[in-house]
């Protein structure tokens, strides 16, 4: 990214949300960016995982310059290699558990047999076959959230974009979806997450501070050795 800024206007008035951005991550990074409310941490995620268009400046992706496609190329250039973990979840309300597993995959013209086998796969590693059948307004915050992690990350996408991917489960379950982003990170995909949590910013290798739509950089604290212990889900290692 390069002088990437985005603004709003408020009659005569112009704010700021980021301003002047220049930011270089490479393949295979896990970057956190954290900051206070307000300071412009997921509006500067939705634009990396361009489901935001309105900015101004420069944003390279695997070599491709998103500031000059449209809507169409931006959409499949993200289909084809993000995953997201929203804050908010973003499940849809009409389908079951599984449904929502499922359809995204078929937009990306994965095979019907190959597709549930990718669902009843992740439902199992992730615990959660008995939710399979369930709407979104029978589950808990929690298993929303960790529906919308399994959505991100079912068919191992090069970037994995995480807004607050722990927020609303408890510990146990957030420190074993910590370690999944680092095996996924030492197997290779790119995680960008946002996070208050300063221990889930010891899995990356860099933090990008943002304070007032301004941004720096530093290192994380050292991770803590790690313990080997599955709480909620069975990890199949990746082949």
């Amino acid at each position: 990214m390069r002088n990437l800024e985005k603004s709003i206007e408020a009659g005569p008035n112009r704010f700021y949300l980021l301003r002047r951005i220049n930011l270089d991550i490479q393949p295979g990074e896990f970057v956190t960016i954290m900051g206070p409310s307000g300071a412009g941490k997921s509006t500067l995620l939705s634009i990396i995982g361009m489901l935001d268009g309105a900015w101004t400046g420069e944003f390279f992706f695997n070599g491709e310059p998103v500031h000059k496609l449209n809507v169409k190329k931006r959409n499949e250039l993200h289909k084809a290699n993000i995953g997201f973990v929203f804050q908010s979840y973003h499940l849809i309300d009409n389908l079951t558990v599984f449904e929502n597993l499922e359809v995204p995959l078929s937009y990306k013209n994965v095979p019907h047999k190959e597709r549930v086998s990718l669902v009843c796969d992740i439902l199992d590693r992730f615990n959660i076959v008995g939710k399979k059948d369930l709407f979104p307004n029978q589950l808990s915050g929690g298993q929303q959230q960790l529906v919308g992690v399994a959505r991100a990350v079912i068919m191992t996408p090069k970037l994995i974009l995480a807004d607050e991917p722990t927020g609303n489960l408890h510990s146990a379950q957030g420190e074993e979806i910590m370690q999944l982003f680092k095996r996924l990170n030492d197997a290779g995909t790119t995680i960008i997450q946002v996070t208050h949590s300063e221990r889930n910013a010891t899995f990356g290798n860099r933090i990008v501070q943002l304070k007032d739509g301004w941004s720096s950089a530093r290192k994380p604290s050292p991770l803590p050795k790690r313990i080997d212990r599955p709480f909620f889900f069975r990890h199949r290692e990746t082949q």
